[in-house]
């Protein structure tokens, strides 16, 4: 494997994939009436991060998917939606692990106490419960960091690529998934495109985020197969152009 060729030929593609669906969103201009695949993996990109090694422009920080167990049925829109927050700012780091991990990040990094209850329970009931506070102060709470985290995260260039295969193990979304997660991550070894001296995930409290440089937490210490390139680019020609 040449990880510096695989990594240029990976941006190569995005780039295609940028043109064909007529370029980058955002998630605070973005909604569920906009045409949308059903299903696909998107690719996170953040201001202040940009390639290094393996070419010029901006470098992917996060990477995910969704409905990969048998029967799932959720969308694309509805995973992303989940990371965007509510409309007016609000949102719900318990439904995804990308907001969780960006508003830990931006407490440490501005060196403001993060709310007790960040993290806790499966929703604001539980971990209401589980601390013996009142649910309507774990919102109060919780609020103004749900909103720095909608901001920020709601400000991120991102792309997708539609991929409507059915969910269950053999997905092609999970194989594009870890394998693009293994391919850019700095865990296994010094990284095409490392993260920036000034990057935010390097104030998380995960470990995995801070090595591989994303905000992922699996697959950051697999190898990757680089014939899940041939996969990306068949799916990134099968695209519906914009």
């Amino acid at each position: 494997m040449d990880r510096v060729a695989d990594t240029a030929r990976f941006y190569r593609l995005l780039e295609r994939l940028e043109a064909r669906v007529g370029g980058v969103r955002r998630l605070s201009e973005c909604n569920g009436r906009m045409d949308w695949p059903r299903r696909g993996v998107y690719f996170f990109f953040e201001a202040g991060e940009p390639r290094s090694g393996a070419g010029e422009g901006r470098r992917v920080v996060r990477i995910g998917t969704h409905a990969l167990a048998a029967g799932s049925r959720s969308t694309l829109w509805q995973r992303l939606s989940q990371h965007r927050g509510v409309e007016g700012g609000g949102g719900n780091h318990r439904g995804s692990i990308f907001r969780l991990l960006v508003g830990v990040a931006l407490a440490r990094q501005d060196v403001t106490p993060l709310p007790v209850s960040w993290g806790v329970g499966a929703d604001a009931g539980a971990a209401a419960r589980r601390l013996g506070i009142d649910r309507a102060d774990v919102k109060s709470a919780e609020a103004d960091l749900e909103l720095r985290v909608s901001r920020y995260v709601g400000g991120m260039p991102f792309l997708w690529l539609d991929i409507g295969d059915e969910p269950g193990p053999s997905s092609e979304r999970g194989l594009v998934e870890r394998n693009a997660i293994a391919l850019l991550s700095s865990s296994r070894e010094p990284a095409a495109d490392p993260a920036s001296p000034g990057w935010l995930g390097a104030s998380s409290d995960r470990e995995p985020v801070r090595r591989s440089g994303l905000w992922n937490n699996r697959h950051v210490d697999e190898c990757y197969s680089p014939s899940f390139l041939d996969v990306v680019a068949r799916r990134v020609e099968g695209a519906r152009i914009a």
